[in-house]
C-alpha cells in the first residue's frame, strides 16, 4: 500500500518553464476523492552542497541575501549539478567557486528532498576535508561574503535559528553526529 499512489491525475498544463525550473499544475482527484488543483515545481538541476571542514575543526560559510526570502542567509557553499554532470565534480566546483577551496577527501554524507510538497528536487551533500586555499570565483549573479568558522559555532548557529537554509542545517546536523560518533 505504501508505494501505490492515492493520486489520480486528470490534466497537466505547464504554466512556467526557464533553465532552472518548470511548473505544472495538475488538475487531481486526490486521494480523499475530492477534485483539486496541484502545482508542481520540477527542478532541472541537483541541488548541490559542501560542508568543508578542516584539521581544526573550522569549517566555511557562504552569505548572501537570497530574494525568496527578502532576508540575507548564511549557508555552507551550495550551488546547482546538472543532471548529465557527475555529482561530485558539480560539488568541486561549487566549492572553489564560492569559497576558493578544493579538497584532496570528499565523502557523501547526506541525500534529501528539499520541499518534497511542491517540488522533486533531490539534494546531495558532501563533506570536504584535506582542503586546499585557492581563489573564489563567484558567479556574476552572486555577491557573497566567506567566513571561516569554528564548527562548533556554526553548529550553534544552528540551533539558534541562524542557519535556516535547509541543506545546511542538515549538513552540520549530520557533521555534528558524525563527530560525536567518532566519524571524523
Amino acid at each position: 500500500m505504501e508505494d501505490q499512489n492515492p493520486w489520480k491525475t486528470l490534466d497537466s498544463e505547464v504554466k512556467y518553464d526557464n533553465n532552472w525550473i518548470r511548473v505544472t499544475e495538475h488538475q487531481v482527484i486526490n486521494p480523499s476523492g475530492g477534485s483539486g488543483i496541484y502545482g508542481e515545481v520540477h527542478f532541472k538541476n541537483f541541488a548541490i552542497g559542501i560542508l568543508p571542514l578542516d584539521g581544526e575543526k573550522n569549517t566555511w560559510l557562504v552569505g548572501q541575501y537570497r530574494f525568496p526570502l527578502q532576508a540575507y542567509s548564511w549557508e555552507i557553499p551550495e550551488g546547482g549539478g546538472p543532471f548529465n554532470e557527475d555529482n561530485l565534480e558539480s560539488a568541486r566546483r561549487e566549492l572553489l567557486e564560492e569559497t576558493g577551496l578544493s579538497a584532496k577527501n570528499w565523502k557523501e554524507i547526506q541525500r534529501m528532498h528539499l520541499s518534497n510538497s511542491v517540488s522533486d528536487e533531490l539534494a546531495i551533500i558532501y563533506l570536504a576535508t584535506d582542503l586546499i586555499h585557492g581563489i573564489a570565483m563567484p558567479e556574476e549573479t552572486e555577491q557573497l561574503v566567506i567566513k571561516k568558522v569554528p564548527f562548533e559555532a556554526a553548529y550553534q548557529m544552528v540551533i539558534n535559528g541562524e542557519i535556516t537554509d535547509s541543506m545546511s542545517v542538515a549538513a552540520i546536523l549530520k557533521a555534528k553526529l558524525m563527530l560525536l560518533n567518532g566519524e571524523l
